[in-house]
């Protein structure tokens, strides 16, 4: 899993320290960045998988959790007793809310790895659908070059012919006239050796499909004979 980026925000030095001790002994340690609620700002937010508001002195977590509701961040709430978790659940249901009590930091690192491990099984997940997509606009390309590939053949069979032709009569063309249909000649060339590497290239992948066809029949004919 890459690291993950976690801002802890909070006035008391003493949970901070407590929290980042107590990931320290984990085995997968995120990159954790401490803020002041006099430092913290609304965009403070953006680059963390996750926020953890801890006790803060001149305002309430409220008010600093209302400017985090629009994060994408997972946000984790530490308060000091059950009366004050009621009351910031029922106003922000969508926050998970921990009570300071005791073993609250093995609580908080239980959920935040939690948190941090679903993130990262989202965006596998989006990144192989994005894979997905560009195979299949990748695979809708290459059937359409097969499509095209005589069309191709033929245009280049033409011009290597008239070319051949106009070569072949010193008399018809001379000087800078006969060297650009010597380039023609050459570029057809060229384009006649790409078509038929990709017609080794297309032939190949139909032969590994029907390979992995019998494979995949084949185990399932062997299974089948087991049950």
């Amino acid at each position: 899993m890459n690291q993950a980026s976690v801002l802890i925000v909070s006035d008391d030095t003493e949970f901070a320290r407590s929290v980042v001790a107590r990931w320290q002994s984990e085995r997968h340690v995120p990159e954790i960045t401490v803020v002041t609620s006099g430092v913290w700002h609304g965009g403070s937010a953006a680059g963390h998988q996750l926020v953890i508001v801890g006790p803060i002195q001149n305002a309430k977590p409220s008010t600093i959790l209302s400017h985090l509701e629009s994060s994408s961040a997972v946000v984790t709430c530490v308060v000091q007793d059950e009366k004050e978790a009621f009351l910031l659940r029922a106003s922000h249901p969508h926050i998970l809310v921990i009570s300071r009590r005791d073993g609250w930091t093995e609580t908080l690192i239980l959920v935040s790895g939690e948190a941090l491990r679903r993130i990262e099984a989202v965006g596998r997940a989006q990144r192989a659908e994005r894979l997905a997509l560009e195979n299949q606009g990748y695979a809708t390309l290459g059937r359409y070059m097969i499509e095209l590939r005589p069309s191709v053949n033929n245009a280049l069979t033409s011009v290597l012919g008239n070319a051949d032709l106009l070569l072949l009569e010193p008399g018809l063309v001379t000087g800078e006239r006969r060297e650009q249909i010597k380039t023609i000649h050459t570029m057809a060339l060229r384009l006649s050796e790409i078509m038929q590497r990709f017609s080794s290239l297309a032939a190949e992948m139909r032969a590994n499909e029907k390979e992995s066809q019998a494979e995949t029949e084949a185990a399932f004919q062997r299974t089948i004979a087991g049950s």
